[in-house]
Protein backbone atom coordinates (compact mmCIF):
# COMPACT_ATOMS: atom_id res chain seq x y z
CA UNK A 1 0.00 0.00 0.00
CA UNK A 2 1.83 3.22 -1.06
CA UNK A 3 1.86 5.70 2.00
CA UNK A 4 -1.26 8.00 2.92
CA UNK A 5 -0.30 11.44 2.27
CA UNK A 6 -1.15 13.33 5.89
CA UNK A 7 -2.90 16.39 4.04
CA UNK A 8 -6.15 18.06 4.02
CA UNK A 9 -6.47 17.86 0.39
CA UNK A 10 -5.00 14.48 0.25
CA UNK A 11 -7.65 13.93 2.38
CA UNK A 12 -10.42 15.29 0.01
CA UNK A 13 -8.59 13.79 -3.12
CA UNK A 14 -9.54 10.60 -1.82
CA UNK A 15 -13.16 11.21 -0.49
CA UNK A 16 -13.75 12.42 -4.12
CA UNK A 17 -12.40 9.59 -5.66
CA UNK A 18 -14.59 6.43 -3.39
CA UNK A 19 -17.92 8.59 -2.95
CA UNK A 20 -18.88 6.76 -6.31
CA UNK A 21 -18.94 3.28 -4.12
CA UNK A 22 -20.49 4.33 -0.81
CA UNK A 23 -23.86 2.78 -1.85
CA UNK A 24 -23.77 -0.37 -3.17
CA UNK A 25 -20.35 -1.55 -3.72
CA UNK A 26 -19.33 -0.47 -0.17
CA UNK A 27 -22.78 -2.81 1.01
CA UNK A 28 -21.85 -6.20 -0.82
CA UNK A 29 -17.80 -5.51 -1.04
CA UNK A 30 -17.08 -4.22 2.84
CA UNK A 31 -16.51 -7.31 4.70
CA UNK A 32 -13.94 -8.43 2.28
CA UNK A 33 -10.21 -8.00 3.14
CA UNK A 34 -8.98 -7.96 -1.22
CA UNK A 35 -5.35 -7.49 0.31
CA UNK A 36 -3.34 -4.64 -0.26
CA UNK A 37 -2.89 -3.17 -2.39
CA UNK A 38 -6.53 -3.98 -3.43
CA UNK A 39 -8.06 -1.44 -1.48
CA UNK A 40 -10.83 0.06 -3.67
CA UNK A 41 -14.14 -1.84 -1.78
CA UNK A 42 -13.02 0.71 1.34
CA UNK A 43 -12.38 4.37 1.89
CA UNK A 44 -9.46 4.58 3.38
CA UNK A 45 -10.60 7.85 5.09
CA UNK A 46 -10.36 7.03 8.71
CA UNK A 47 -6.65 8.47 9.49
CA UNK A 48 -8.15 11.37 8.07
CA UNK A 49 -10.98 10.84 9.97
CA UNK A 50 -8.74 10.13 13.16
CA UNK A 51 -7.20 13.30 12.58
CA UNK A 52 -10.28 15.81 11.49
CA UNK A 53 -8.29 16.70 8.85
CA UNK A 54 -11.44 15.57 6.86
CA UNK A 55 -14.76 16.05 9.42
CA UNK A 56 -17.41 13.41 9.15
CA UNK A 57 -19.71 15.84 8.45
CA UNK A 58 -17.95 16.34 4.99
CA UNK A 59 -17.67 13.02 4.84
CA UNK A 60 -21.46 12.54 4.84
CA UNK A 61 -22.21 15.14 3.08
CA UNK A 62 -20.21 14.58 -0.04
CA UNK A 63 -21.77 10.81 0.52
CA UNK A 64 -25.24 12.47 0.69
CA UNK A 65 -24.98 14.28 -2.59
CA UNK A 66 -24.04 11.01 -4.39
CA UNK A 67 -26.18 8.58 -2.85
CA UNK A 68 -29.72 7.95 -1.27
CA UNK A 69 -29.69 7.34 2.65
CA UNK A 70 -30.46 3.91 1.73
CA UNK A 71 -28.37 2.92 -0.45
CA UNK A 72 -25.13 4.52 1.27
CA UNK A 73 -26.62 2.97 4.47
CA UNK A 74 -24.19 0.59 5.43
CA UNK A 75 -21.26 3.27 4.93
CA UNK A 76 -23.25 5.61 6.81
CA UNK A 77 -23.59 2.90 9.68
CA UNK A 78 -19.77 2.85 9.76
CA UNK A 79 -18.79 6.83 10.14
CA UNK A 80 -21.91 6.67 12.63
CA UNK A 81 -19.73 3.54 14.22
CA UNK A 82 -16.90 5.86 15.29
CA UNK A 83 -19.08 8.56 16.61
CA UNK A 84 -20.69 6.04 19.02
CA UNK A 85 -17.67 5.27 20.21
CA UNK A 86 -16.19 8.75 20.74
CA UNK A 87 -19.63 9.46 22.85
CA UNK A 88 -19.60 6.20 24.95
CA UNK A 89 -16.33 6.52 26.27
CA UNK A 90 -16.87 10.47 26.55
CA UNK A 91 -19.21 9.48 28.88
CA UNK A 92 -17.02 6.83 30.55
CA UNK A 93 -13.45 8.31 30.83
CA UNK A 94 -12.45 5.91 33.52
CA UNK A 95 -12.59 2.80 30.68
CA UNK A 96 -9.97 4.54 29.17
CA UNK A 97 -8.20 4.89 32.81
CA UNK A 98 -8.66 1.38 33.96
CA UNK A 99 -7.17 0.01 30.34
CA UNK A 100 -4.22 2.67 30.83
CA UNK A 101 -3.63 0.56 34.10
CA UNK A 102 -3.82 -2.92 32.44
CA UNK A 103 -1.91 -2.29 29.69
CA UNK A 104 1.24 -0.96 32.01
CA UNK A 105 0.88 -3.64 34.09
CA UNK A 106 0.56 -6.24 31.42
CA UNK A 107 3.59 -4.53 29.62
CA UNK A 108 5.30 -4.54 33.00
CA UNK A 109 4.81 -8.29 32.90
CA UNK A 110 6.63 -9.43 30.37
CA UNK A 111 9.56 -8.57 32.04
CA UNK A 112 8.95 -10.94 34.87
CA UNK A 113 6.60 -13.83 32.47
CA UNK A 114 9.18 -15.46 29.75
CA UNK A 115 6.35 -17.58 28.62
CA UNK A 116 4.12 -14.78 28.14
CA UNK A 117 7.09 -12.17 26.83
CA UNK A 118 7.87 -15.44 24.08
CA UNK A 119 4.32 -15.77 22.95
CA UNK A 120 3.85 -11.77 22.71
CA UNK A 121 7.30 -11.17 20.83
CA UNK A 122 5.86 -14.05 18.37
CA UNK A 123 2.74 -12.62 17.79
CA UNK A 124 4.07 -8.55 17.26
CA UNK A 125 6.73 -10.40 14.86
CA UNK A 126 4.28 -12.67 12.83
CA UNK A 127 5.80 -16.10 13.67
CA UNK A 128 3.04 -17.71 15.54
CA UNK A 129 2.80 -19.97 12.77
CA UNK A 130 -1.02 -18.79 11.83
CA UNK A 131 -1.12 -17.59 8.44
CA UNK A 132 -3.57 -14.94 8.46
CA UNK A 133 -2.60 -13.72 11.96
CA UNK A 134 1.10 -13.44 10.54
CA UNK A 135 0.25 -11.93 7.18
CA UNK A 136 -1.97 -8.97 9.31
CA UNK A 137 0.56 -8.80 12.04
CA UNK A 138 2.98 -7.87 8.71
CA UNK A 139 1.12 -5.46 7.26
CA UNK A 140 0.47 -3.35 10.38
CA UNK A 141 4.00 -2.91 11.23
CA UNK A 142 4.56 -2.30 7.09
CA UNK A 143 1.32 -0.03 6.01
CA UNK A 144 -0.09 1.10 9.46
CA UNK A 145 -3.23 -0.10 8.36
CA UNK A 146 -5.42 -2.90 8.46
CA UNK A 147 -8.92 -3.49 7.25
CA UNK A 148 -11.78 -3.47 9.78
CA UNK A 149 -12.45 -6.97 9.40
CA UNK A 150 -8.77 -7.72 9.49
CA UNK A 151 -8.65 -5.49 12.99
CA UNK A 152 -11.24 -7.80 14.16
CA UNK A 153 -9.89 -11.64 13.34
CA UNK A 154 -6.94 -10.24 14.36
CA UNK A 155 -8.26 -9.06 17.97
CA UNK A 156 -10.14 -12.39 18.58
CA UNK A 157 -6.99 -14.77 18.02
CA UNK A 158 -5.26 -12.63 19.93
CA UNK A 159 -7.64 -12.84 22.74
CA UNK A 160 -8.85 -16.45 22.48
CA UNK A 161 -6.07 -18.83 20.62
CA UNK A 162 -2.64 -16.45 21.70
CA UNK A 163 -4.54 -16.23 25.16
CA UNK A 164 -2.67 -13.09 25.63
CA UNK A 165 -3.89 -10.01 27.53
CA UNK A 166 -6.44 -7.87 25.45
CA UNK A 167 -4.66 -4.87 26.68
CA UNK A 168 -1.28 -5.13 24.60
CA UNK A 169 -3.04 -6.27 21.80
CA UNK A 170 -5.15 -2.60 21.47
CA UNK A 171 -1.57 -1.42 22.62
CA UNK A 172 0.41 -3.48 19.36
CA UNK A 173 -2.96 -1.44 17.79
CA UNK A 174 -2.47 2.17 18.93
CA UNK A 175 1.74 1.87 18.37
CA UNK A 176 1.09 0.88 14.88
CA UNK A 177 -2.25 2.46 12.98
CA UNK A 178 -2.54 5.92 11.54
CA UNK A 179 -5.87 5.94 12.39
CA UNK A 180 -4.95 4.84 16.48
CA UNK A 181 -7.95 6.53 18.41
CA UNK A 182 -8.30 5.70 22.36
CA UNK A 183 -11.85 5.60 21.49
CA UNK A 184 -12.51 3.48 18.75
CA UNK A 185 -9.45 1.03 19.33
CA UNK A 186 -10.10 0.53 23.10
CA UNK A 187 -13.53 0.29 22.79
CA UNK A 188 -13.38 -2.43 19.51
CA UNK A 189 -11.37 -4.69 21.06
CA UNK A 190 -13.25 -4.84 24.33
CA UNK A 191 -16.38 -5.34 21.93
CA UNK A 192 -14.33 -8.44 20.59
CA UNK A 193 -13.40 -9.59 23.88
CA UNK A 194 -16.96 -9.58 25.27
CA UNK A 195 -16.64 -6.74 27.80
CA UNK A 196 -18.03 -4.01 25.48
CA UNK A 197 -21.86 -5.94 24.78
CA UNK A 198 -21.48 -8.03 27.90
CA UNK A 199 -21.45 -11.80 27.32
CA UNK A 200 -20.79 -11.24 23.51
CA UNK A 201 -17.87 -12.42 21.89
CA UNK A 202 -16.14 -12.28 18.48
CA UNK A 203 -14.67 -15.65 17.64
CA UNK A 204 -12.43 -15.59 14.33
CA UNK A 205 -13.26 -19.12 12.52
CA UNK A 206 -11.46 -20.79 9.83
CA UNK A 207 -13.85 -20.99 6.78
CA UNK A 208 -15.09 -16.78 7.85
CA UNK A 209 -11.45 -15.59 7.22
CA UNK A 210 -10.88 -17.82 4.13
CA UNK A 211 -14.42 -16.62 2.75
CA UNK A 212 -13.57 -12.95 3.45
CA UNK A 213 -9.93 -13.15 1.90
CA UNK A 214 -10.64 -14.70 -1.03
CA UNK A 215 -9.11 -18.08 0.15
CA UNK A 216 -5.78 -16.00 0.94
CA UNK A 217 -5.57 -17.97 3.85
CA UNK A 218 -6.42 -21.18 5.63
CA UNK A 219 -5.78 -20.74 9.32
CA UNK A 220 -5.84 -23.61 11.46
CA UNK A 221 -6.03 -24.43 15.03
CA UNK A 222 -8.10 -21.22 16.12
CA UNK A 223 -10.01 -21.44 19.29
CA UNK A 224 -13.93 -21.05 17.55
CA UNK A 225 -15.57 -22.03 20.74
CA UNK A 226 -14.25 -19.58 23.21
CA UNK A 227 -16.28 -17.89 25.96
CA UNK A 228 -16.03 -14.20 26.31
CA UNK A 229 -13.81 -12.48 28.60
CA UNK A 230 -15.48 -11.84 32.35
CA UNK A 231 -14.68 -7.97 33.97
CA UNK A 232 -16.41 -5.92 35.83
CA UNK A 233 -19.79 -3.99 34.45
CA UNK A 234 -18.49 -0.44 32.92
CA UNK A 235 -19.52 2.34 35.20
CA UNK A 236 -22.97 4.25 34.55
CA UNK A 237 -22.62 7.34 32.02
CA UNK A 238 -21.62 10.61 33.36
CA UNK A 239 -22.55 13.91 32.37
CA UNK A 240 -21.09 15.36 28.80
CA UNK A 241 -18.90 18.37 28.62
CA UNK A 242 -21.14 21.13 27.36
CA UNK A 243 -17.81 22.87 25.35
CA UNK A 244 -17.56 26.93 25.72
CA UNK A 245 -17.56 29.79 23.55
CA UNK A 246 -14.48 32.05 22.96
CA UNK A 247 -14.86 35.30 24.16
CA UNK A 248 -13.55 38.58 21.89
CA UNK A 249 -10.00 38.75 23.62
CA UNK A 250 -6.95 38.10 22.21
CA UNK A 251 -6.52 34.73 21.59
CA UNK A 252 -4.02 31.88 20.68
CA UNK A 253 -5.52 29.15 18.50
CA UNK A 254 -4.41 25.30 19.72
CA UNK A 255 -4.85 22.68 17.63
CA UNK A 256 -3.71 19.12 17.86
CA UNK A 257 -3.90 15.81 16.90
CA UNK A 258 -7.26 14.83 17.61
CA UNK A 259 -8.39 18.10 15.43
CA UNK A 260 -6.46 19.71 12.96
CA UNK A 261 -10.00 21.27 11.49
CA UNK A 262 -9.69 25.12 13.27
CA UNK A 263 -13.22 26.61 13.82
CA UNK A 264 -14.23 29.14 11.28
CA UNK A 265 -11.98 32.70 11.73
CA UNK A 266 -14.98 34.28 11.17
CA UNK A 267 -16.40 32.54 14.47
CA UNK A 268 -13.55 33.72 16.88
CA UNK A 269 -14.63 37.69 17.66
CA UNK A 270 -10.98 38.31 19.15
CA UNK A 271 -7.74 38.97 17.79
CA UNK A 272 -5.91 35.26 16.92
CA UNK A 273 -2.21 36.53 18.15
CA UNK A 274 -0.93 33.22 17.27
CA UNK A 275 -1.70 29.28 16.10
CA UNK A 276 0.20 26.70 17.44
CA UNK A 277 -0.22 22.55 17.28
CA UNK A 278 0.18 20.22 20.35
CA UNK A 279 0.99 16.72 18.90
CA UNK A 280 0.52 14.40 21.89
CA UNK A 281 0.65 11.22 19.98
CA UNK A 282 3.28 9.88 22.05
CA UNK A 283 0.65 9.45 24.82
CA UNK A 284 -1.09 6.88 22.88
CA UNK A 285 1.34 4.00 24.16
CA UNK A 286 4.42 4.01 26.74
CA UNK A 287 6.16 2.31 23.36
CA UNK A 288 7.77 3.53 20.70
CA UNK A 289 5.10 4.27 18.04
CA UNK A 290 5.69 3.03 14.43
CA UNK A 291 7.08 5.17 11.64
CA UNK A 292 4.20 5.27 9.91
CA UNK A 293 1.49 6.42 12.42
CA UNK A 294 4.04 9.29 14.24
CA UNK A 295 4.79 10.44 10.74
CA UNK A 296 0.82 10.68 9.35
CA UNK A 297 0.42 12.32 12.82
CA UNK A 298 3.27 15.18 12.35
CA UNK A 299 2.36 15.64 9.13
CA UNK A 300 -0.78 16.34 9.44
CA UNK A 301 -0.20 18.94 11.88
CA UNK A 302 2.15 20.62 9.90
CA UNK A 303 -0.40 20.59 7.28
CA UNK A 304 -3.32 22.29 9.51
CA UNK A 305 -0.84 24.33 10.34
CA UNK A 306 0.48 25.67 7.22
CA UNK A 307 -3.44 26.46 6.55
CA UNK A 308 -4.51 28.13 9.42
CA UNK A 309 -1.36 30.32 10.27
CA UNK A 310 0.14 32.89 8.17
CA UNK A 311 3.62 32.28 7.70
CA UNK A 312 5.92 31.70 10.79
CA UNK A 313 6.72 28.41 12.50
CA UNK A 314 4.60 25.35 11.01
CA UNK A 315 6.06 22.41 13.63
CA UNK A 316 3.85 21.38 16.05
CA UNK A 317 4.91 21.38 19.56
CA UNK A 318 4.81 18.14 21.68
CA UNK A 319 6.63 19.96 25.16
CA UNK A 320 3.32 21.10 27.39
CA UNK A 321 5.82 24.06 29.03
CA UNK A 322 7.09 24.99 26.12
CA UNK A 323 3.39 25.79 24.92
CA UNK A 324 3.03 27.61 27.48
CA UNK A 325 5.89 29.76 27.20
CA UNK A 326 4.77 30.35 23.86
CA UNK A 327 1.64 31.56 25.08
CA UNK A 328 2.14 33.95 27.82
CA UNK A 329 4.83 35.46 25.15
CA UNK A 330 2.01 36.13 22.74
CA UNK A 331 0.22 38.41 24.80
CA UNK A 332 -3.35 36.14 24.60
CA UNK A 333 -5.62 36.33 27.26
CA UNK A 334 -7.46 33.20 25.77
CA UNK A 335 -6.64 29.93 24.38
CA UNK A 336 -8.90 28.50 21.79
CA UNK A 337 -8.30 24.38 21.27
CA UNK A 338 -11.18 22.14 19.83
CA UNK A 339 -12.56 19.88 22.15
CA UNK A 340 -10.33 16.83 22.68
CA UNK A 341 -12.05 13.44 23.87
CA UNK A 342 -11.29 11.27 26.60
CA UNK A 343 -7.46 10.24 25.89
CA UNK A 344 -3.97 11.74 25.49
CA UNK A 345 -4.51 15.07 24.06
CA UNK A 346 -7.34 15.54 26.42
CA UNK A 347 -5.26 15.46 29.25
CA UNK A 348 -2.09 17.26 27.47
CA UNK A 349 -4.89 19.57 27.15
CA UNK A 350 -6.13 20.10 30.75
CA UNK A 351 -2.32 19.94 31.97
CA UNK A 352 -2.31 23.22 29.75
CA UNK A 353 -5.34 24.81 31.33
CA UNK A 354 -4.01 23.85 34.65
CA UNK A 355 -0.74 26.05 34.38
CA UNK A 356 -2.46 29.17 32.49
CA UNK A 357 -4.64 29.99 35.23
CA UNK A 358 -2.03 30.82 37.29
CA UNK A 359 -1.01 33.59 34.22
CA UNK A 360 -4.87 34.36 33.96
CA UNK A 361 -5.23 32.71 30.52
CA UNK A 362 -8.08 30.76 29.99
CA UNK A 363 -8.45 27.87 27.83
CA UNK A 364 -11.92 26.90 25.94
CA UNK A 365 -12.73 24.62 24.02
CA UNK A 366 -15.30 24.67 21.66
CA UNK A 367 -17.65 20.97 20.68
CA UNK A 368 -18.60 20.89 16.92
CA UNK A 369 -22.21 20.41 16.51
CA UNK A 370 -22.18 17.21 14.87
CA UNK A 371 -20.58 15.18 18.36
CA UNK A 372 -22.97 17.72 20.32
CA UNK A 373 -26.24 16.36 18.71
CA UNK A 374 -24.74 12.54 18.32
CA UNK A 375 -22.56 11.87 21.44
CA UNK A 376 -26.22 12.03 23.75
CA UNK A 377 -27.40 8.76 21.86
CA UNK A 378 -23.99 6.86 23.06
CA UNK A 379 -25.34 5.57 26.05
CA UNK A 380 -25.64 1.93 25.50
CA UNK A 381 -25.50 0.01 22.52
CA UNK A 382 -25.23 1.15 19.26
CA UNK A 383 -28.77 0.29 18.29
CA UNK A 384 -30.00 3.55 20.29
CA UNK A 385 -27.72 5.59 17.87
CA UNK A 386 -28.24 3.63 14.75
CA UNK A 387 -32.10 4.81 15.16
CA UNK A 388 -31.75 8.27 14.99
CA UNK A 389 -29.20 8.54 12.03
CA UNK A 390 -31.73 10.08 10.38
CA UNK A 391 -33.11 12.68 12.54
CA UNK A 392 -29.23 13.66 12.86
CA UNK A 393 -29.05 13.78 9.05
CA UNK A 394 -31.71 16.12 9.15
CA UNK A 395 -29.72 18.38 11.58
CA UNK A 396 -26.62 18.44 9.44
CA UNK A 397 -28.40 18.82 6.36
CA UNK A 398 -30.61 21.99 7.89
CA UNK A 399 -27.18 23.66 9.14
CA UNK A 400 -25.35 23.03 6.09
CA UNK A 401 -28.48 24.82 3.87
Amino acid sequence: MAALVATREAGLQRLAEFVDDAGERYARDRNTDFGDPARNAVSMLSPYLRHRLVSEEEVLTAVLERHSPRDAEKFIQEVYWRTYFKGWLEQRPQVWRDYETARDRSLAALSANKGLATAYDEAVAGTTGMDAFDAFALELVETGYLHNHSRMWFASIWIFTLRLPWELGADFFMRHLMDGDPASNTLSWRWVGGLHTRGKNYLATRDNIRRYTNGRFNSKGLNENAPPLDGPEPPRPSKLPVGENPAAVPSVLLLHDDDCLAPPFDALSGEIVDVMALDASAGRSPGERGNLAATFTREALVDSLAAHSAGGDNSPETDSERIVARIVQSGARQVVAPHAPVGPVNDALNRIAKTLQSHEISMVRPIRAYDREAWPHATKGFFAMKSVIPDMLALMARRSA
